[in-house]
């Protein structure tokens, strides 16, 4: 463990604390101005965290993988990418057991892969959680308009007003946050479920293959209209089910005895997750038919109404789907401004967006990426290119998390590790081969997107080559944790 003197230092990469370039002074209390508020959140909070991230993603965008492959090939999709997420979240769940740090998956990659490999995942996670929610609070204004609420239409004061007021609640105090997320999500999940029990009056499995199929396509049928490739083109839509549950472990050092309560709430979240994409995709689909919600910009509507009158329940899941939109919106942001407060922290991106208030929130890392993704949303309006950007990024993290578990279980098999993942590196084998699939995947569904993303990722790179790397924090918990594993590993060698 580093001393007072060395643990507020900054050190080139790779370089043990007490290293040169001592750029912070001590008496900067550098951690000081840069704590969270601990134990803030249980196990059932955490939960309720990891539901949110994804609920969004059941009342919309899953259904334009119908276009993409038929219900049969979705469904194949679907039920790869749930295993994909379930190996990755209990990868996740023992590496967060073992280094309960804001840093999420970039902590994680950090102590298997070295510094380039944290910097790499803390970005691609970074790039999930900023463009994300600038891609909903466009899909909340779509929602409002479509509702007619107070007369307002889709545009930028009510993108301003999402991250003005969500943001706000965020600086209050994440107890306060949490707990908003816990109810808006308890909304949303039971109104899918009131959902599932009216779509499952109107259910006909004649309906589920009742899109053309494409003849030309290899291996095409009723129920693969468009061939064995449209199941690989699905698996961004499979994901929507899925994605953003990763994300728990960002609450971290906000946690109640991190040790026991983030796998309990990772494994809860992801089982939610499976039983509501299973009922939802079906119901969904087999209440109007495959082809009725395939381009539907709310399906679950479109399943219940068709092109009839709106009914009474279509009316309540309408409403419901915009909670779902808020509750995906909120956690989000939180998620973002966890990642980007640890990075900062460590140095690897500017370190006074890691400062916090006296509510212990760092309101800088909530601020930054609030403005850039109002930004984005007001002057692009596309929603869809920045979920596909967004969807990019994650699979590049999953592959380096699940990479990071392999990594260490093979170097480290003697680490303390108060919970162990069931079938161990098998089940992160599957998670990496999985993750590696679908990102190949998003170039055949979004090419442009991709590239933005490539973009995106050569600059952050340039920008940690050319200057961060040499100006890391060595008193960051990330950091202390890779000199105190490569310190034991000295002392074996010796």
């Amino acid at each position: 463990m580093a001393d007072d003197t060395d643990s507020c230092r900054a050190t080139p990469s790779g370089a043990p604390p007490g290293g040169a370039d001592s750029t912070i002074s001590p008496e900067d209390d550098y951690l000081k101005r840069r704590a969270l508020r601990r134990g803030s959140a249980g196990w059932l909070l955490l939960t309720g965290l990891g539901v949110a991230y994804v609920v969004s993603g059941d009342y919309a965008g899953w259904n334009f993988g119908l276009a993409e492959a038929g219900f049969g090939g979705l469904a194949i999709a679907v039920v790869l990418m749930g295993l994909m997420y379930t190996c990755l979240v209990f990868s996740q769940a023992e590496m967060a057991a073992i280094l309960p740090t804001a840093g999420g998956g970039y902590g994680f990659a950090r102590r298997a892969l070295g510094t380039w490999g944290g910097f790499l995942t803390g970005t691609a996670i970074l790039i999930e959680y900023v463009l994300a929610p600038a891609a909903i609070s466009i899909f909340i204004g779509d929602y409002v308009e479509s509702l007619n609420l107070f007369g307002l239409e889709s545009g930028w004061p009510v993108y301003l007003a999402c991250f003005a007021i969500f943001i706000g609640i965020h600086l209050w105090g994440v107890g306060e946050a949490l707990r908003f997320i816990f109810v808006v999500t308890g909304i949303a999940v039971a109104a899918l479920l009131i959902f599932v029990l009216g779509a499952a009056t109107e259910f006909d499995a004649g309906g589920l293959n009742d899109i053309p199929v494409d003849a030309d396509a290899f291996g095409a049928n009723s129920w693969l209209p468009f061939g064995v490739l449209g199941i690989w083109a699905a698996f961004p839509f499979g994901m929507w089910f899925f994605l953003g549950v990763e994300g728990v472990p960002l609450a971290a050092e906000e946690t109640k005895d991190p040790a026991r309560s983030l796998p309990k709430a990772m494994a809860l979240s992801i089982a939610i997750l499976l039983v509501l994409a299973l009922v939802t995709f079906l119901a969904a689909t087999g209440a109007r038919g495959a082809a009725a919600v395939q381009d539907a910009g709310n399906p679950l509507v479109a399943a219940l109404q068709g092109d009839g009158e709106p009914t009474a329940l279509s009316r309540f899941v309408n409403y419901a789907g915009l909670a779902g939109l808020v509750a995906s919106f909120f956690s989000l942001i939180y998620a973002g401004s966890r990642q980007l407060f640890a990075l900062s922290r460590a140095g690897y991106l500017p370190r006074f967006l890691s400062l916090t208030s006296r509510r212990k929130a760092p309101y800088l890392s909530l601020l930054v990426p609030g403005a850039l993704g109002f930004a984005l949303a007001a002057s692009t309006g596309d929603g869809a290119r920045m979920l596909n950007v967004a969807v990019f990024g994650a699979t590049i993290s999953y592959a380096l998390m699940a990479l990071s578990h392999i990594v260490l279980r093979r170097r480290e098999p003697n680490l303390p590790r108060p919970y162990r993942t069931p079938g161990g590196v098998v089940t992160s084998s599957v998670a990496l081969l999985l993750a590696c699939s679908a990102l190949v995947a998003t170039f055949l569904v979004d090419k442009d997107a991709a590239f933005i993303a490539l973009g995106v990722y050569v600059v952050a790179l340039a920008y940690f080559a050319f200057y961060s790397r040499r100006r890391l924090v060595a008193a960051a918990p990330e950091e202390e944790f890779a000199a105190l594993a490569a310190a034991e590993a000295e002392l074996e060698r010796n």
